[in-house]
């Protein structure tokens, strides 16, 4: 043989070696995803065969099946449209699943593990029995409102966010993003049709996808003095203790002054912390905030759940659900190292890189209602079999962190009290109940209206917690935060007359 053509058969031996090896790593390593794959005809046909599960809240379903004529058996379907949307997420055909859809997919499609009894049963049946039924801890009546709501807005705000929570559970009661979109388009068995929608989604500019409630972070303004008003009640601080205040106040190493709303909140030298925390005072705690020091609003920070990263919402347990992005309070460091006093003093008031999600909002107003103990936010309350048994129960409350003391729980809470009583969130009152909270306005841009923040609890006339709640509206302008305690105090209301 001469050289060209051994040469062309040492090649061609090669390429097949090549081959073989590349047809093994397929059968041996990629089978399984090629068999799962999203773009296997045959994987959605069968996976389309069986009905899938409803998820409910409170007792009404709020995603379902429905059977069709088509190639594919069955097609969901959502009866409340957008004001369940961040929640649920949604079950497309060739687009990734998100929400409780994808969180609880196994379970929903029949295929969990806790569901092999069913399918051992339809081996000998021959029946294809449905998938399992996921019951969500909403109060159907306080999402509505938290919906309803914050899209009718008075302040004419685009954007925000509103989220409630049991402070004795950490069972949520709403959640709802705004704006929020219609997760039936995106479940089309028309892929090109529900390809265009989604495409259309993520090129809108305020983001109707983005679940604000928990993956967004912005300024939280004053709503942050609770953190920092725990820390100094930790540290020697009372809620008559005198703290210097005044009109105006210029940080060491900064040319600009901090100032308060108004010029009648807290003109006098000094006020006391609960006389600053009732008027939401800018200059008498960016002036405490350099008092205990950066370690120390860092330290508390952590504790009501700042700087954690793996926070999930889902079923009770530690692993898996719905991702929480994680609240900074920033470095506050100056550029040579140390503390920058105007990055603290900044920070103290809930501005500079202060960021927070809602969720961790209403988390702090949980555990100040809670006597200090914060609990393990969820949002799956049951998982029910085809034949409607149970398979999980969220029975036993977690409790995630305890980040202050009884004592420093109850001063909070009875000061927050007070600025629903006399102070920025009148709005937030139910006849009946005792409700706290706190306001907060957020600097969003030199050239931006504000952002406005309300979080806040209910108790009933046994001191027993029912209810918190944190609603953030966007770039809201004036009277941003009023309008957020005013919405604030209709989604715990809500709550409030489900639970009776």
């Amino acid at each position: 043989m001469n050289a060209p053509l051994r040469r062309v058969g040492v090649v061609v031996m090669i390429l097949f070696g090549l081959l073989f090896a590349n047809l093994n790593w397929i059968q041996a390593y990629k089978a399984d995803e090629y068999r799962n794959s999203d773009y296997n005809g045959r994987v959605q046909v069968a996976e389309y065969e069986r009905k899938r599960g409803n998820i409910e809240v409170g007792g009404t379903a709020v995603a379902l099946s429905k059977e069709t004529s088509g190639k594919l058996k069955f097609q969901r379907s959502y009866p409340g449209g957008a004001m369940y949307a961040h929640v649920l997420g949604y079950k497309p055909v060739n687009l990734a699943d998100t929400g409780i859809e994808r969180l609880e997919n196994d379970f929903l499609a029949g295929t969990s593990d806790q569901l092999i009894a069913n399918r051992i049963k339809d081996m000998f049946t021959g029946d294809q029995t449905g998938g399992g039924n996921v019951l969500l801890t909403l109060s159907k009546r306080a999402q509505e409102t938290a919906y309803k709501q914050l899209n009718d807005n008075q302040v004419g705000a685009k954007r925000g966010a509103a989220i409630a929570i049991d402070p004795r559970t950490g069972a949520l009661q709403a959640l709802v993003s705004m704006p929020s979109f219609d997760p039936n388009p995106l479940a089309s068995h028309d892929t090109g049709a529900a390809s265009k929608a989604h495409n259309a989604l993520e090129q809108d500019k305020d983001r109707p996808l983005a679940n604000r409630a928990l993956a967004e972070t912005l300024p939280p303004g004053s709503t942050f003095k609770i953190v920092v008003a725990a820390a100094a009640l930790e540290n020697g601080v009372t809620q008559q203790t005198e703290i210097p205040a005044g009109p105006s106040f210029t940080p060491p190493t900064s040319g600009t002054p901090i100032r308060n709303a108004a010029p009648s909140i807290c003109p006098e030298p000094q006020v006391t912390l609960r006389e600053a925390v009732t008027e939401s005072c800018n200059t008498g705690f960016a002036q405490l905030g350099l008092r205990l020091g950066a370690d120390k609003i860092k330290e508390k920070a952590r504790a009501f759940g700042f700087e954690q990263d793996d926070l999930t919402v889902g079923e009770t347990g530690e692993d898996g659900g719905l991702p929480v992005a994680a609240s900074r309070t920033g470095e506050m460091a100056a550029p040579g190292g140390g503390t920058d006093p105007a990055a603290l003093a900044q920070s103290s008031i809930g501005q500079r890189d202060v960021r927070m999600t809602p969720l961790q909002g209403a988390l702090i107003a949980a555990t100040v209602a809670n006597g200090g103990s914060q609990m393990r936010p969820y949002l799956v309350k049951q998982l029910l079999g085809p034949d409607r048994t149970t398979v999980y129960d969220a029975a036993k409350p977690r409790e995630l962190r305890q980040p202050v003391s009884g004592p420093v729980a109850a001063d909070l809470r009875d000061m927050m009290v007070n600025v629903v009583k006399e102070g920025t969130g009148r709005k937030a009152a139910i006849e009946g109940y005792t409700v706290g909270g706190k306001t907060g306005t957020a600097q969003s841009g030199p050239n931006t209206p504000d952002h406005g923040w309300f979080i806040g609890f209910a108790l009933d006339k046994n001191g027993t917690p029912v209810s918190a709640v944190c609603v953030e509206l966007e770039q809201a302008g004036s009277g941003g935060s009023a309008e957020a305690a005013r919405i604030g105090g209709r989604i715990m209301a809500a709550a409030i007359m489900e639970g009776r």
